[in-house]
């Protein structure tokens, strides 16, 4: 308590922190106009290029990146123009194996047809051929049947001629076109 009072009574003729005191308002505001002009000269222009240079980093970076979406787009369509050429491409390719393979089916096909006619007619030459040579087999076991029936009825040989004679009356009665049109059918 003591130094309150001594400041209490010494104090009471000097001004206070708070009471205006013209002196050192002219200081302070001449340091701060000092302070102001060495700013003003040296600090702000360096802050404001510094600024700038910021500003010019972000509209560059702003132009790269629109740049770079408009080349994206760009690439982004020319794959889709791509895609689509391929998908076309796929669909043409698949398209031609369709028609190779019909193709080739229909060449078989007929290939085939081919071959079983070729087939049917020569097992119906076969046929006719056999059907010949067995109507030949029968002609002379007939006469050779008709030459000893008639030896045995008549009890002698036949000559030569007789035999013929008689085979031939024998195979004139047989009607062989008869037979092989029926085993034709």
């Amino acid at each position: 308590m003591n130094f309150l009072l001594a400041v209490e009574e010494a104090g009471e003729d000097k001004p206070g922190l708070v009471d205006p005191v013209i002196g050192v308002m002219i200081w302070t505001l001449i340091v701060f106009g000092l302070t102001m002009y060495v700013l003003w000269k040296v600090a702000f222009p360096r802050i404001g290029e510094a600024l700038d240079k910021r500003q010019r980093a972000i509209e560059e970076s702003i132009d790269a990146a629109e740049k770079t979406r408009a080349e994206a787009d760009a690439l982004l369509a020319d794959y889709r123009e791509r895609l689509a050429d391929a998908r076309a491409q796929a669909d043409e390719i698949v398209a031609r194996a369709r028609r190779t393979a019909e193709s080739a089916e229909a060449e078989t096909l007929a290939e085939a047809r081919a071959k079983r006619e070729e087939m049917m007619e020569q097992t119906r030459r076969d046929i006719e051929a056999e059907t010949r040579r067995a109507i030949q087999q029968i002609r002379e076991e007939v006469a050779d049947l008709t030459v000893i029936a008639t030896e045995k009825v008549t009890r002698k040989s036949l000559d030569s001629a007789d035999q013929k004679r008689l085979v031939e009356e024998a195979l004139a009665e047989l009607d062989f076109a008869a037979l092989a049109h029926e085993e034709r059918r």
